[in-house]
């Protein structure tokens, strides 16, 4: 396995390999990490070889072309989506090309696996015959996705779709339940196993106001400061964002203190970092967008870009996902590199128009 883990040092150095892309505002901070505005995702795509080198060939492309955010799971592809990743980051560090500190790995656990659920397995965690946020179940998927990936640490362990749980418990057992699993992944990050951990959502963070499936995510903080103190490791939140989802802006449910906000403001007030996921829909926002949406966000020159500009531009959106399966969809992308996001301003008046 590699050692090491992505550090503000070593992504900066990644960064200034770019000097274009960062003159156009292409990297921003994340938890003192410089990131790449646009990362890549891997949750698509058959379970066979052919899927598997446009994966490793198109991950190649990205980080060989400005991008250090990788996003993956256990589960994509049964597995074959984190292997991947490994082969990809293995042929990167061997030539040369990349180190281990300047790349950004996020993976996720929760739903149980075809060829990854262990022997041992707590009956009782697991809701839907699906999904578990155990913490001894929580601990074997890292190990397993640590040694898909070649990697002695994760950047970031999501909980994946922390949600799920809300539809078969009540709250006060969800949030038991939330405080045994950030209770280890605190233990798994002091023995270096991970560096922060998040909660990988689709539902849970786009409700209007609380209530039945919204994640309460100001008691989530606070049960992950009591497991970890002040300086605990919850700290990225991820939910779908795009031209067809906008609830992350344009939601502004009561968090915490009475004062309504949207996810990223109140992710900024808890010290998190917001990653939007689905920036594409799985490829439904590469056509037949408005043909005023171009000249309200000048610059990019097809669907895919227009609808990646709007979902990076997004007032506290760190990184925008997108599935990339194969080095010629990376180059299109790539291309968002070549001019600066649009003004938070632009994307809040295309978010109150469409709405």
């Amino acid at each position: 396995m590699y050692t090491g883990f992505a550090t503000g040092e070593g992504t900066a150095r990644f960064a200034a390999r770019f000097p274009t892309h960062a003159a156009n505002g292409f990297f921003r901070t994340a938890q003192g990490l410089t990131v790449s505005s646009l990362g890549i995702g891997t949750y698509l795509g058959g379970m066979d070889e052919v899927a598997d080198r446009g994966y490793r060939e198109a991950l190649v492309a990205a980080v060989r072309g400005g991008i250090n955010f990788i996003d993956t799971s256990l589960n994509y592809r049964h597995q074959r989506s984190e292997r991947a990743v490994g082969a990809a980051l293995e042929a990167l560090f061997e030539a040369g090309e990349a180190r281990r500190d300047e790349i950004v790995v996020c993976t996720k656990a929760g739903y149980l696996t075809p060829g990854a659920v262990p022997e041992d397995l707590e009956r009782g965690q697991v809701v839907g015959k699906m999904h578990s946020m155990g913490a001894a179940f929580l601990a074997d998927q890292l190990a397993r996705s640590r040694r898909n990936l070649g990697l002695e640490t994760i950047d970031v362990f999501y909980l994946h779709n922390p949600e799920t749980q809300l539809q078969f418990v009540a709250e006060e057992e969800f949030l038991a339940r939330a405080a045994a699993a950030f209770e280890r992944l605190e233990r798994l990050a002091e023995e270096g196993l991970i560096r922060s951990h998040g909660l990988a959502t689709w539902q849970g963070l786009r409700q209007a106001a609380p209530g039945a499936g919204a994640l309460p995510l100001n008691r989530l903080a606070g049960l992950a400061a009591k497991a970890g103190g002040e300086r605990h490791r919850l700290r990225f939140l991820q939910l779908p964002f795009n031209l067809a989802m906008r609830e992350a802006i344009t939601a502004r449910p009561e968090i915490g203190d009475g004062c309504a906000l949207n996810v990223p403001e109140a992710a900024a007030r808890l010290g998190m970092s917001v990653i939007a996921s689905a920036a594409l829909l799985q490829g439904r926002l590469t056509r037949g967008l408005p043909a005023e949406l171009g000249a309200r966000l000048p610059g990019p020159a097809s669907g895919a870009q227009l609808a990646l500009q709007f979902a990076r531009s997004a007032p506290g959106i760190a990184v925008a996902l997108a599935g990339m399966s194969r080095a010629e969809h990376v180059a299109e992308n790539l291309g968002l590199a070549a001019f600066p996001p649009a003004a938070p301003e632009q994307i809040l008046a295309l978010c109150q128009a469409a709405g």
